[in-house]
């Protein structure tokens, strides 16, 4: 179900700063995102890749409505992910599968409480 941990994502303020100090421990920036946000500010999503290439990718962002780390895991089907796990009480969707650029995305907290965000096909 779960195949690997697909990235960390944090919250920044200053995205320029933060990318400039990843870079500085050996990171690269390898892609970056930017959306519109509705205050008219940008929201920048930039991906910074570790010098092992079979590693995870440090994801930094400056949504100012989302200032909190993110856990993200790569399953192979998101929709299908989603249904099989839909039956448990003990999961809360906070977003159902819906489609990316790149796929699809769900949100779930677990019992735990932790929130994880599933991505894939």
């Amino acid at each position: 179900m779960f195949k690997r941990l697909e990235c960390v994502a944090l919250y920044t303020a200053n995205i320029e700063t933060s990318i400039e100090f990843y870079q500085s421990l050996g990171l690269t920036e390898h892609w970056r995102i930017e959306r519109p946000l509705g205050d008219g500010g940008t929201w920048t999503l930039a991906g910074m890749k570790f010098p092992d290439d079979k590693s995870s990718e440090l994801v930094l962002q400056n949504n100012p409505d989302l200032q909190t780390a993110d856990i993200e895991f790569y399953v192979e089907d998101v929709r299908e992910t989603y249904e099989a796990l839909s039956v448990r009480t003990d999961i809360n969707w906070i977003r159902k599968p819906f489609p990316t650029e790149s796929g699809h995305v769900a949100v779930m907290e677990a019992p735990d409480r932790n929130v994880f965000v599933l991505v894939g096909q």
